[in-house]
C-alpha cells in the first residue's frame, strides 16, 4: 500500500562553486547542501547537486540526496536521485528512492516524489512510498 509523506525543510548550509565557466555567462557548478526536514519526513538531509546555468541565471540540476531520520515514524537512512529546474525564482523537481538504499526500519523503501523551493519561501516536499 502506497503512503504519501509531506514535509518542509530548512537550508542549513549551501556551498556552491563553479567547476567550469562556459561561453556567454553559462557555467557548470557543484553545490553541497545541508537541510533539516520536518513533518512526515523528519531529520537531516545532505545533497550534492550538479547544476548547469544559462546566461539568465536559470538552471537545470541533478543530484544525490541522503536523508537520515524518520519517514512515517520509522527510522533509518535512504538516498534519493533528484532532478529539477530553477526558473530564477523557484527550484522544483522530482526525486526517486534509490533501490537498496534504505537502512534499519526503512530497508526495502521504494518511492517517488516532488519538491518545490521558492526563493524566500518555505520549501515543501512529497514522497509517495512503499515499505
Amino acid at each position: 500500500m502506497t503512503t504519501t509523506a509531506s514535509a518542509t525543510f530548512s537550508l542549513d548550509g549551501w556551498d556552491e562553486a563553479p567547476y567550469e565557466q562556459l561561453a556567454e555567462g553559462r557555467k557548470l557548478t557543484r553545490a553541497s547542501v545541508k537541510q533539516t526536514f520536518s513533518g512526515d519526513i523528519a531529520g537531516d538531509g545532505a545533497v550534492e547537486w550538479l547544476m548547469a546555468y544559462r546566461p539568465d541565471d536559470t538552471a537545470d540540476y541533478v543530484g544525490l540526496q541522503r536523508i537520515t531520520g524518520t519517514l512515517g515514524g520509522k527510522s533509518g537512512t535512504f538516498v534519493l536521485s533528484t532532478a529539477g529546474t530553477f526558473d530564477g525564482q523557484t527550484a522544483s523537481g522530482t526525486w526517486t528512492v534509490l533501490a537498496g538504499s534504505g537502512t534499519d526500519e526503512l530497508a526495502g523503501l521504494t518511492g517517488t516524489g516532488t519538491f518545490t523551493a521558492p526563493s524566500g519561501g518555505e520549501p515543501t516536499v512529497t514522497l509517495d512510498y512503499d515499505l
